[in-house]
């Protein structure tokens, strides 16, 4: 990183490898966040930006427990 700037920030749909992780947080190195795909997931439902939230109730009949009454 270069200019006039205090952290930087990288997002990524996938993982960060160990090594990724380890370097962003390197003493010394310019401070940098990272933001995984389930990071960015759960951040945009907190803040409702571009997704639908839409919770689904799922009913199945027990009929081993039916067949007993």
């Amino acid at each position: 990183m270069q200019g006039c700037t205090d952290k930087g920030l990288l997002i990524t749909t996938g993982t960060f490898t160990r090594d990724a992780i380890k370097e962003a947080a390197r003493d010394g190195a310019p401070p940098i966040d990272l933001i995984d795909g389930e990071q960015l997931v759960q951040r945009l439902k907190e803040l409702g930006l571009g997704v639908k939230i839409t919770m689904i109730e799922s009913v199945e009949i027990d009929t081993a427990w039916l067949a007993k009454i």
